[in-house]
Formats: C-alpha cells, sequence, structure tokens
C-alpha cells in the first residue's frame, strides 16, 4: 500500500466506537488483505460489512478487492464531484448478529451515506432492517424470500437463486440431461435454494433424482449427503453450497461420485480451495466471466484491478466491482453534497444504465436491477470458460 493510499488516525484518549470500528476492523483488516484504506481529510464514506476471518472469508475478500479497485480508479479520476470515496471495513465473521452490530455503528456515523456488499442471506436481512434511511447496495445473495420483502433502502445488483438454477436446469435439459439432484443447507438460504429447484423441476415436467442437505450454511458436516447423492448417481447435482462446497466436492468424489457437478454462483469464491477438483465444473455465473473481455466492463475491471495491485481476476471481484459501480452512478445523482436521501434517490433513477455490457434498471417500484444470468466450466488449465 503506497503512502498516499495510507490512512493516519487521531485517537481520542477515550475513543468513540466509530474510531474503534474504523481502525481496529478497518486498518487491521484492510493491512491483512493486503486492500487500500483511503488517506483524505474529507470523504464519501461508504460502510462495507462481511466475512473476513471465517468461512465465507474468499467471498468477503474477493468482494472488497473488486469494490476497492473501482473506488481507487475513481479516487484517481477526482472522485465523485471532486470528493474522493473512502471504503470501511468491518469483519462479521459470517454472524448475522455481528454484521448486524456492525451495520449500526456505520448507521450511527453520520459521515457514512451507504452500505456495499453485504454477505449472506441472514446476515443482508439483519443489515437492511438496520438501516432502513441508508442505501444497501449489492448483497451478495440470491435469496428471493429477501426480495419479497418491503425492503426501499435495498438495491440488488446481480440475479436471484431462481434464476440461476432455471439456467443450470435449462443447460441440463439442451444437453439431454434429466437426472437432476441437489445438495442445499438446511436453513433460510438452502430452503429457498430448495423451493426454486423443485419449482423449475416442475416447470420442465421433471422429478428430482436425490435431494440431500448438510445441517447449515457454515457446516462442513458434508459427509452424509454426499454419500447419498453418490449412490443415487444423477446425471447432474447442482450443489446449493457455499465456502463448504470444497468440502463436499471432496466427499462426493472420494464417495465414488461420478456426476457432473453445477454450482450457483456462491460456489465461485471457494473455486480455488477446490484445486483440481474444480476442472470440469460448470455453475451458474451472474456476472460476465472475468476474462470475457468482449465486455467494456470486465476491459475496465482488469485495467482497474491491476493498477490497485491484485494479481487475480475472479467472479466475487468483478461483483464488487459491478457494486461500486452502481453505488458510485447513486451519489453522482445524490448532487455535490450527498445525504443519505439523496443517496436513495439517486440509484432510485437509475434505469437502462449500461455498465459495459451489462445493464442496470431500477425504479420507484423495482430494487432488482438485473437479471444477467450465464453458465461457465472450469477448464483443464483452471480458466473459466462460458
Amino acid at each position: 500500500m503506497s503512502a498516499s493510499e495510507a490512512r493516519t488516525f487521531s485517537l481520542s484518549p477515550k475513543p468513540t466506537r466509530r474510531q474503534v470500528l474504523t481502525r481496529m476492523t478497518g486498518v487491521a483488516a484492510a493491512a491483512s488483505m493486503g486492500l487500500p484504506v483511503f488517506a483524505q481529510a474529507k470523504s464519501i464514506r461508504i460502510g462495507a460489512t462481511f466475512d473476513n476471518s471465517s468461512v465465507e472469508k474468499a467471498n468477503g475478500t474477493g468482494l472488497f478487492l473488486g469494490s476497492s479497485a473501482y473506488f481507487n480508479a475513481l479516487n484517481r479520476a477526482g472522485g465523485i464531484n471532486g470528493t474522493k470515496v473512502e471504503l470501511v471495513l468491518a469483519d462479521d465473521q459470517f454472524k448475522p448478529d455481528l454484521a448486524k452490530s456492525n451495520a449500526l455503528a456505520f448507521h450511527a456515523d453520520n459521515s457514512v451515506l451507504a452500505m456495499i456488499h453485504p454477505l449472506g442471506t441472514r446476515q443482508t436481512a439483519e443489515v437492511s432492517d438496520a438501516v432502513p434511511g441508508m442505501a444497501v447496495v449489492g448483497p451478495n445473495t440470491g435469496t428471493v424470500s429477501l426480495r419479497k420483502k418491503a425492503a426501499p433502502n435495498t438495491f440488488w445488483v446481480r440475479a436471484n437463486y431462481d434464476q440461476e438454477i432455471d439456467k443450470l436446469i435449462a443447460t441440463a435439459a439442451v444437453l439431454g440431461q434429466s437426472r437432476i439432484g441437489i445438495v442445499y443447507s438446511n436453513d433460510p438460504l438452502g430452503q429457498s435454494l430448495l423451493a426454486g429447484f423443485k419449482a423449475s423441476l416442475a416447470k420442465a415436467k421433471l422429478e428430482p433424482a436425490v435431494i440431500a442437505s448438510t445441517p447449515s450454511t457454515t457446516s462442513m458436516e458434508v459427509e452424509a449427503a454426499a454419500k447419498q447423492i453418490a449412490e443415487a448417481k444423477p446425471q447432474i447435482v447442482i450443489i446449493g453450497l457455499a465456502g463448504t462446497a470444497p468440502a463436499f466436492v471432496r466427499a462426493f468424489r472420494a464417495a465414488g461420485g461420478k456426476s457432473s457437478a453445477y454450482g450457483l454462483s456462491i460456489t465461485a469464491g471457494s473455486l480455488g480451495a477446490m484445486g483440481d477438483l474444480a476442472h470440469g465444473l460448470g455453475f451458474a455465473i451472474v456476472v460476465p466471466s472475468p476474462y470475457a473481455t468482449k465486455f467494456e466492463l470486465v476491459r475496465r475491471y482488469q485495467a482497474d484491478m491491476l493498477a490497485s495491485g491484485a494479481k487475480e481476476f475472479s467472479l466475487p471481484s468483478l461483483e464488487g466491482y459491478m457494486d461500486a459501480y452502481v453505488l458510485a452512478e447513486g451519489l453522482r445523482r445524490a448532487g455535490p453534497s450527498p445525504t443519505r436521501a439523496a443517496v436513495l434517490a439517486g440509484l432510485e433513477r437509475i434505469e437502462g444504465f449500461d455498465l459495459g455490457g451489462v445493464k442496470i434498471n431500477f425504479g420507484p417500484r423495482n430494487r432488482e436491477g438485473n437479471q444477467f444470468v450465464d453458465v461457465a466450466v472450469i477448464s483443464a488449465n483452471g480458466r473459466l470458460i462460458s
């Protein structure tokens, strides 16, 4: 981190919760991940709570690297109406109660105008409810039930899980594969995925080949589900798991499972932990491939990531980059002296906004801005192909 990017702090003898949050979780976490913390006396401050130390750390780190890369580039170009943007991060360890606590701390700090990409279904629910007058942009979850809640402060930049499952099952149908199973976590996230899976199969006039579950989103007890699916021998198994997906894939292959495996977008952040087991894995993606340079968005993302010192491209970091891009547009539309209410209004006015190959559409009664879904496969050399 360069001297110009390093942020300094002047603490009072009795630091406030905001100072402690910013200094301890912001600087320490940023330093541990090699992430930037911006330096300026006056700035637009954006809060980010996500897992930086537990089972979803890979997704959280990726999201933050992407949003940091976008705001770094924005700041080099002069910021928003001449004001730079500062990301303030807090580790919630993938715990909903801690995510809520972090959100309340951001809400109590009048200098924080919005929040970006909370990670997880229950975490997003807690964050959205905790900051009703503050924009929450780009939650990293596709759970449909959350989108049905009356949460006008929450702006979705990714497609939902039902759309992802529809795409995977439609792809399987094109390939002539009809025996499809699923593994899901037995919690609100997983129950939502299971409902979407059953509905999508019904539309295709198919029956589930096998249904298996793990105890929870964070549980590493995956062997029983892996054995159940391996014994059923479906043509395809949809992996409705996130950070525990590598453990499931290893257990599934160890149990003799030969089925093709398709993950949801939440699986993407854990691909690095799978090693060679990731080769041939297919999954739904809710952003373009980070290598698909036919998209202007991806070309910009790659350039800004490299300029920020990032050496690898990933789906989570591209998603974080898109979240920041959308939030920045809302900030621009909020005017030269933005308030929380003005940011909400600015985001609501985003319609037909082209990020460079992906369009965002919000509106007075619409908070789901993007329906992009594709299917990608990891090649033998580890490259993402879509």
